[in-house]
Protein backbone atom coordinates (compact mmCIF):
# COMPACT_ATOMS: atom_id res chain seq x y z
CA UNK A 1 0.00 0.00 0.00
CA UNK A 2 1.39 3.53 -0.46
CA UNK A 3 -0.26 6.44 0.87
CA UNK A 4 0.49 10.12 -0.79
CA UNK A 5 -0.10 13.45 0.94
CA UNK A 6 0.75 16.93 0.05
CA UNK A 7 -0.89 20.37 0.52
CA UNK A 8 -1.56 21.69 -2.47
CA UNK A 9 -3.03 25.79 -2.80
CA UNK A 10 -4.24 27.37 -6.02
CA UNK A 11 -6.04 30.62 -5.58
CA UNK A 12 -6.83 33.54 -7.79
CA UNK A 13 -4.07 36.54 -7.89
CA UNK A 14 -6.55 38.83 -7.08
CA UNK A 15 -7.86 37.37 -3.69
CA UNK A 16 -3.84 36.99 -2.69
CA UNK A 17 -3.14 40.78 -3.31
CA UNK A 18 -6.22 41.48 -1.16
CA UNK A 19 -5.74 39.27 1.75
CA UNK A 20 -2.10 40.76 1.38
CA UNK A 21 -3.39 44.43 1.42
CA UNK A 22 -5.97 43.83 4.81
CA UNK A 23 -2.45 42.11 6.68
CA UNK A 24 -0.73 45.31 5.62
CA UNK A 25 -3.33 47.41 6.96
CA UNK A 26 -3.11 46.05 9.94
CA UNK A 27 0.61 46.20 10.00
CA UNK A 28 0.07 49.78 9.78
CA UNK A 29 -2.82 49.66 12.36
CA UNK A 30 -0.46 48.51 14.81
CA UNK A 31 1.95 51.33 13.86
CA UNK A 32 0.02 53.67 14.38
CA UNK A 33 -1.61 52.62 17.29
CA UNK A 34 2.22 52.66 19.04
CA UNK A 35 2.76 56.72 17.71
CA UNK A 36 -0.31 57.54 19.31
CA UNK A 37 0.68 55.59 22.63
CA UNK A 38 4.01 57.52 22.69
CA UNK A 39 3.47 59.89 25.26
CA UNK A 40 1.33 57.61 27.40
CA UNK A 41 1.85 56.96 30.87
CA UNK A 42 2.39 53.26 31.08
CA UNK A 43 1.86 52.32 27.41
CA UNK A 44 3.82 49.56 26.24
CA UNK A 45 4.43 49.29 22.44
CA UNK A 46 2.88 46.67 20.22
CA UNK A 47 4.51 44.33 17.91
CA UNK A 48 3.44 41.84 15.43
CA UNK A 49 4.10 38.52 15.10
CA UNK A 50 3.52 37.40 11.66
CA UNK A 51 3.00 33.39 11.07
CA UNK A 52 4.38 31.35 8.57
CA UNK A 53 1.36 30.45 6.79
CA UNK A 54 0.26 34.12 6.99
CA UNK A 55 0.45 34.37 3.17
CA UNK A 56 -2.50 31.86 3.19
CA UNK A 57 -4.65 33.14 5.83
CA UNK A 58 -4.33 36.65 5.94
CA UNK A 59 -5.19 38.93 9.34
CA UNK A 60 -6.06 35.33 10.84
CA UNK A 61 -2.16 34.53 10.62
CA UNK A 62 -1.25 37.86 12.62
CA UNK A 63 -0.81 37.76 16.52
CA UNK A 64 0.27 40.72 18.57
CA UNK A 65 2.55 40.43 21.61
CA UNK A 66 3.77 43.49 24.23
CA UNK A 67 6.68 44.84 24.44
CA UNK A 68 7.74 44.42 28.21
CA UNK A 69 11.26 47.31 27.97
CA UNK A 70 10.89 49.58 30.24
CA UNK A 71 9.84 52.50 29.38
CA UNK A 72 10.88 56.58 29.84
CA UNK A 73 11.02 57.29 33.50
CA UNK A 74 10.73 60.87 34.24
CA UNK A 75 9.96 63.11 37.14
CA UNK A 76 6.80 64.27 38.08
CA UNK A 77 7.22 65.53 41.77
CA UNK A 78 3.50 63.85 42.40
CA UNK A 79 4.33 61.97 45.62
CA UNK A 80 1.34 59.57 44.24
CA UNK A 81 2.75 59.10 41.07
CA UNK A 82 5.03 55.75 41.24
CA UNK A 83 7.33 54.11 38.42
CA UNK A 84 8.59 50.52 37.99
CA UNK A 85 12.00 50.61 37.05
CA UNK A 86 12.13 47.03 35.61
CA UNK A 87 9.66 44.64 34.44
CA UNK A 88 6.59 44.23 36.02
CA UNK A 89 3.15 45.49 36.71
CA UNK A 90 0.93 46.87 39.17
CA UNK A 91 -2.36 45.31 40.00
CA UNK A 92 -5.99 46.79 40.41
CA UNK A 93 -8.99 45.61 41.53
CA UNK A 94 -11.67 46.27 38.52
CA UNK A 95 -15.34 44.94 38.74
CA UNK A 96 -14.11 42.44 36.07
CA UNK A 97 -11.26 40.85 37.99
CA UNK A 98 -7.41 42.28 38.54
CA UNK A 99 -6.01 44.43 36.25
CA UNK A 100 -2.52 44.50 35.88
CA UNK A 101 -0.91 47.94 34.71
CA UNK A 102 2.49 50.09 34.83
CA UNK A 103 0.45 53.23 35.07
CA UNK A 104 1.07 54.68 38.31
CA UNK A 105 -0.79 57.39 38.57
CA UNK A 106 -2.23 57.21 42.18
CA UNK A 107 -4.64 59.01 44.48
CA UNK A 108 -6.06 59.00 47.92
CA UNK A 109 -9.93 58.87 48.64
CA UNK A 110 -11.22 60.86 52.06
CA UNK A 111 -11.00 57.63 53.94
CA UNK A 112 -7.56 56.93 52.53
CA UNK A 113 -7.65 54.30 50.27
CA UNK A 114 -5.14 53.83 47.38
CA UNK A 115 -6.50 54.24 44.13
CA UNK A 116 -5.73 54.24 40.39
CA UNK A 117 -7.05 57.14 38.20
CA UNK A 118 -10.49 55.22 37.21
CA UNK A 119 -11.02 54.75 40.88
CA UNK A 120 -9.84 51.48 41.53
CA UNK A 121 -8.39 49.92 44.54
CA UNK A 122 -4.20 49.43 43.83
CA UNK A 123 -3.63 46.18 45.48
CA UNK A 124 -1.09 44.71 47.54
CA UNK A 125 1.01 42.07 47.49
CA UNK A 126 -1.49 40.19 50.08
CA UNK A 127 -4.33 40.82 47.44
CA UNK A 128 -5.62 43.29 49.21
CA UNK A 129 -6.56 47.39 48.95
CA UNK A 130 -3.58 48.97 49.98
CA UNK A 131 -5.55 52.06 52.72
CA UNK A 132 -3.51 54.03 54.94
CA UNK A 133 -3.89 53.93 58.88
CA UNK A 134 -3.55 57.71 59.15
CA UNK A 135 -5.51 60.25 57.11
CA UNK A 136 -2.33 62.48 55.92
CA UNK A 137 -3.10 66.48 56.07
CA UNK A 138 -0.80 66.79 52.83
CA UNK A 139 0.13 63.98 50.42
CA UNK A 140 3.90 64.59 50.90
CA UNK A 141 3.83 62.83 54.22
CA UNK A 142 3.43 59.58 52.04
CA UNK A 143 6.43 57.85 51.81
CA UNK A 144 7.31 54.34 48.97
CA UNK A 145 10.03 52.57 49.04
CA UNK A 146 11.88 51.09 45.89
CA UNK A 147 10.28 47.46 47.48
CA UNK A 148 7.24 49.30 47.05
CA UNK A 149 5.92 49.83 51.09
CA UNK A 150 3.41 52.33 51.18
CA UNK A 151 3.99 53.82 54.78
CA UNK A 152 2.51 57.07 55.98
CA UNK A 153 3.80 59.52 58.64
CA UNK A 154 1.82 59.39 61.94
CA UNK A 155 1.93 63.02 63.76
CA UNK A 156 0.52 61.26 66.57
CA UNK A 157 3.47 59.42 67.25
CA UNK A 158 5.93 61.33 65.36
CA UNK A 159 6.69 57.93 63.25
CA UNK A 160 5.63 56.30 59.76
CA UNK A 161 3.05 53.64 59.99
CA UNK A 162 2.97 50.82 57.34
CA UNK A 163 0.18 50.73 54.87
CA UNK A 164 1.27 47.60 52.71
CA UNK A 165 3.82 46.83 49.90
CA UNK A 166 2.47 47.24 46.89
CA UNK A 167 1.87 43.77 44.66
CA UNK A 168 3.95 44.34 41.37
CA UNK A 169 4.13 40.90 39.44
CA UNK A 170 4.83 39.74 36.26
CA UNK A 171 3.03 39.42 33.40
CA UNK A 172 2.35 35.88 34.86
CA UNK A 173 1.12 36.81 37.86
CA UNK A 174 4.07 35.92 39.48
CA UNK A 175 5.62 38.43 42.08
CA UNK A 176 8.42 40.76 41.18
CA UNK A 177 11.12 40.66 43.64
CA UNK A 178 13.33 43.77 43.01
CA UNK A 179 10.98 46.17 41.80
CA UNK A 180 13.30 49.30 42.05
CA UNK A 181 9.97 51.42 42.67
CA UNK A 182 10.39 54.98 42.05
CA UNK A 183 8.40 57.56 44.19
CA UNK A 184 7.36 61.09 42.42
CA UNK A 185 8.23 59.56 38.85
CA UNK A 186 6.08 58.50 35.83
CA UNK A 187 6.48 56.34 33.03
CA UNK A 188 6.08 57.30 29.97
CA UNK A 189 6.02 54.96 26.73
CA UNK A 190 8.77 52.53 25.62
CA UNK A 191 8.06 53.71 21.93
CA UNK A 192 10.81 54.98 19.77
CA UNK A 193 9.13 57.07 17.49
CA UNK A 194 12.17 56.49 15.07
CA UNK A 195 11.98 52.52 14.89
CA UNK A 196 7.91 52.99 14.38
CA UNK A 197 8.58 55.60 11.31
CA UNK A 198 11.35 53.11 9.97
CA UNK A 199 8.50 50.35 10.14
CA UNK A 200 5.98 51.98 7.58
CA UNK A 201 8.20 52.26 4.94
CA UNK A 202 8.64 48.91 3.82
CA UNK A 203 4.55 48.19 4.85
CA UNK A 204 3.63 50.93 2.60
CA UNK A 205 5.68 49.67 -0.36
CA UNK A 206 4.05 46.01 -0.13
CA UNK A 207 0.54 47.55 0.11
CA UNK A 208 0.97 49.76 -2.97
CA UNK A 209 2.96 46.35 -5.01
CA UNK A 210 -0.36 44.29 -3.91
CA UNK A 211 -2.47 47.07 -4.95
CA UNK A 212 -0.50 47.52 -8.63
CA UNK A 213 -1.42 43.72 -8.29
CA UNK A 214 -4.63 43.97 -8.23
CA UNK A 215 -5.45 46.54 -10.42
CA UNK A 216 -3.27 44.40 -12.80
CA UNK A 217 -5.45 41.45 -12.24
CA UNK A 218 -8.43 43.59 -12.57
CA UNK A 219 -7.93 45.26 -15.79
CA UNK A 220 -7.37 41.76 -17.12
CA UNK A 221 -10.03 40.31 -15.91
CA UNK A 222 -12.13 43.37 -17.81
CA UNK A 223 -10.01 42.58 -20.93
CA UNK A 224 -11.38 38.65 -20.43
CA UNK A 225 -15.21 39.97 -19.87
CA UNK A 226 -15.27 42.35 -22.82
CA UNK A 227 -13.66 39.96 -25.17
CA UNK A 228 -15.97 37.06 -24.43
CA UNK A 229 -19.20 39.76 -24.62
CA UNK A 230 -18.20 40.65 -27.68
CA UNK A 231 -17.72 36.78 -28.91
CA UNK A 232 -20.99 35.87 -27.87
Amino acid sequence: MQINGGVRFCEHGMRASIRAMHVQTELLGMINENVAGFDKVGYQRKEAVVSSMTEYLGVHGLSTTIDDQVGRIMVSNNPLDIAIANKGYFQIQTPNGVKLTRDGRFKLDKDGNLLSLEDFPVLSDAGVPIKLPVIPDNIDKVVVDSKGKVSVYDKSTNKLSEAGILGVVDANGMAVMNPDIKQGYNEYSNVALQNEFLRIKPVVNNFEANRQIFLIESNNLQKVISQLGSVS
